[in-house]
């Protein structure tokens, strides 16, 4: 029977890498307690190290937020339009209905 492999989320990896980069622990200590090969640990401990700097980078999604809201808003108030517009059509006789 084959194995499937195991799936980690994102903050289990970072709270892997977050013990080894405080280096309390040896990797074979971090191995054996969180269940990880040792090299695993320090592939995510690498991968954490280069991707810390997005952490400071200025958050750009923030200003497409208000964008996006207006969006959603103008797609309701089409969808209010439409539904009225069909409703008075079928009411006309013009429309057959769809019951």
């Amino acid at each position: 029977m084959k194995k499937s492999r195991r799936k980690f989320s994102a903050s289990f990896k970072a709270q892997v890498a977050i013990a080894a980069l405080l280096e309390r622990e040896t990797l074979a200590e971090l191995s054996e307690r969180f269940g990880i090969h040792p090299n695993i640990i320090s592939k995510w401990k690498q991968e954490f190290l280069k991707n810390s700097s997005r952490v400071f980078e200025k958050d750009e999604g923030s200003g497409n937020s208000v964008e996006i809201d207006k969006l959603y808003s103008k797609i309701g108030k089409l969808e209010v339009e439409r539904d009225f517009l069909e409703k008075a059509y079928l009411m006309s006789g013009l429309g057959k209905s769809a019951k």
